[in-house]
């Protein structure tokens, strides 16, 4: 699958919220009820998350969706 730079950034981001929250990628998937191999693959940037999804990893990360943008 081809990477996008979009996605690797975004994926980034959340690497680095979710590790300064101190949680593992299967805590994470726990929190935002999405599956464990997932958050791997958006982390990695191999993976294009809907908007639904955004929202949720927000909240498992307890912050606004809007930061995942910054």
């Amino acid at each position: 699958m081809e990477k996008r730079g979009e996605c690797v950034a975004f994926g980034k981001t959340i690497r680095r919220f979710r590790e300064a929250a101190r949680i593992s990628q299967e805590d994470l998937a726990a929190l935002a009820k999405i599956h464990r191999t997932y958050i791997g693959g958006i982390e990695r940037g191999e993976r294009n998350p809907t908007l639904l999804m955004i929202h949720r990893l927000a909240k498992a990360l307890r912050i606004k969706p809007a930061q995942l943008f910054e």
